[in-house]
């Protein structure tokens, strides 16, 4: 069932970034075609059961775009998938690409059949490919009944975990089915990936082929990702950070590696194994990793040179280890409207990525505006609003004009919701973001800030800082803390650490909470949310700390 998909996309802006040669007439389809033309036999994607060649992955693509094609799933339709990554997951995105099929990622491990029910019945999909199983509640759900049977979903398709010896869609793809002419447009709405929903609903962020590509070709030709790379990815498919990191491989014609990391082994082990020369991760991802080498004395992370870590701050620690273990960290900084735009270089100084988000790829750019009045750009220097705007920009939200509108400025700058400056070169610095900032009595206080001095403890594993509500001063900061096994800490010894590490004490958390888990969402992200509603319903009662003891 198709309907109307409402685009802030010019006819302008499509001439203007072909023009520019940031858009190119290449499918993310046609890119994967052209490099089983140039290097069929080259390996394109593994995970520890199968290896397909960059040949293989096409006529697997091309099987499966047949198989759908057979089922009656039509042009602009949307198919989305629940399961962890996994090849399968690839092809559904290269058939999607061939085929003209709208593709949405985004339910992830930790959502609830009830909550993929919501995202299918919102995108109105049509087709739904699931592994048994998986989800936050799947074990004690119906999930064929509960999800196939949504008013929009003909094709529902569940397939086991895979296993040695184990067909690709469990053997799905082997009727040969004709696949269907190719639709060779890159620029029309291709992808839909529904926000993380931190901080309100999740929206439906729409992106093509084409605005998917400009950070990944910039990605490939700053870092070198090519022929001889082997890229190893911790973020899921699910979220932005993983889908760019298999595009970015796609565009370099490399080698991506799927994190199946089985239970009981250590990311270390796996990444040494398939011979990971690039990763992409969060920083908990990287703290891991360090904690687990130094443990075991080693003095380099296999074949390791280069490592992504985004989707949160990280402490300036783990840049410096890195770079003694010979692996050049990159900073960067996007959203799934903008894909990852923001990166640091592999020459930059180590100050330079350990400080900033790197500058804007070609074809986007960011400026700086007054929180209070969007409408005026700010100086090089000056603290604001984040905006950008440029060909790797979503295309808007689905089925919410509302929404898409109110996202920019009258100028036509995409309103980030973070907070930053801009040096004279184009580098980033993020203070925080402005729909978590704690005011306390006109003051406002960064919670990122403080999360990231808390993290350096030895002994916090994960920290998160929330608003408690306070009838004089609307705010007051409370830090809730998760320690490492086997240790203790008092509030006041981590009060002591935060001023010894240069937080104001007009900035000084009033109360705390120690937590036995901090959750996180499936992108790296503290799950806030969870932990603010316990305090909201009492169910949490933080300790006065610092003066108000």
């Amino acid at each position: 069932m198709s309907v109307p998909i409402l685009s802030c996309l010019s006819a302008q802006l499509i001439k203007s970034y072909h023009e520019q040669g940031f858009w190119k007439n290449e499918t993310i389809y046609e890119l994967a075609k052209r490099w089983a033309l140039k290097n069929p036999d080259s390996i394109a994607i593994q995970d520890r059961f199968n290896t397909l060649t960059y040949s293989e992955l096409l006529d697997a693509a091309d099987n499966l775009a047949g198989w759908l094609d057979q089922k009656g799933i039509c042009p602009g339709e949307r198919i989305t998938f629940w399961m962890p990554d996994r090849i399968e997951s690839i092809l559904i995105v290269l058939a999607s690409s061939r085929g003209g099929y709208v593709v949405c990622p985004s339910p992830h491990r930790n959502h609830t059949v009830e909550e993929v029910c919501q995202l299918v019945d919102r995108m109105r999909a049509s087709a739904f490919f699931y592994q048994s199983g998986f989800g936050s509640d799947a074990s004690g759900q119906n999930t064929s009944d509960l999800i196939g049977n949504r008013p929009t979903i003909r094709c529902f398709t569940e397939i086991p975990p895979p296993g040695a010896d184990m067909l690709l869609f469990n053997g799905l793809l082997n009727s040969k089915e004709i696949p269907p002419p190719e639709i060779t447009e890159p620029d029309r709405v291709s992808y839909i990936a529904f926000t993380s929903g931190s901080t309100g609903n999740p929206k439906g962020v729409m992106h093509s082929d084409n605005s998917q590509l400009v950070t990944a070709r910039g990605q490939s030709s700053d870092w070198q990702i090519d022929t001889n790379s082997v890229v190893y990815s911790m973020s899921p498919f699910s979220h932005n950070l993983g889908m760019g990191a298999y595009l970015t491989t796609l565009t370099g014609g490399g080698q991506f590696v799927i994190h199946d990391r089985q239970r009981g082994e250590s990311n270390l082990d796996r990444i040494i194994e398939v011979g990971a020369t690039y990763l992409v991760g969060v920083p908990t991802h990287a703290i891991d990793i360090l904690e687990q080498a130094s443990k075991r004395g080693l003095q380099k992370l296999g074949k390791v040179s280069g490592f992504r870590i985004s989707g949160a701050a990280a402490p300036k620690t783990v840049f410096s280890e890195l770079f003694h273990m010979g692996v050049i960290p990159q900073s960067g900084y996007g959203m799934t409207e903008t894909n990852g735009h923001q990166y640091t270089l592999p020459n930059d100084d180590i100050n330079l990525i350990t400080e900033s988000s790197g500058k804007a790829c070609p074809g986007y750019e960011i400026r700086i505006f007054d929180p209070e009045n969007p409408e005026i750009e700010l100086s090089h220097g000056e603290i604001g609003l984040v905006a950008g705007k440029g060909a790797s920009l979503m295309l808007g939200y689905y089925d919410d004009q509302v929404a898409t509108e109110t996202s920019f400025n009258a100028a036509g700058w995409f309103l980030t919701g973070d907070l930053g400056w801009i040096d004279h070169k184009g580098y980033l610095r993020l203070t925080g973001r402005r729909k978590e900032v704690i005011i306390r009595g006109g003051h406002n206080i960064n919670p990122e800030h403080i999360e990231e001095i808390a993290m350096r403890h030895s002994h916090v594993e994960r920290a998160a800082v929330l608003p408690i509500p306070d009838d004089r001063l609307g705010e007051r900061a409370c830090i809730a803390i998760m320690l490492r096994d086997g240790v203790s800490l008092e509030f006041d010894e981590l009060l002591t650490h935060l001023r010894e590490n240069g937080l104001s004490r007009y900035d000084m958390p009033e109360f705390g909470v120690h937590l036995t888990d901090i959750p996180l969402m499936s992108n790296g992200k503290i799950e806030k949310r969870a932990i603010l509603k316990e305090l909201i319903d009492g169910a949490l009662l933080p300790t006065a700390i610092g003066k108000r003891k």
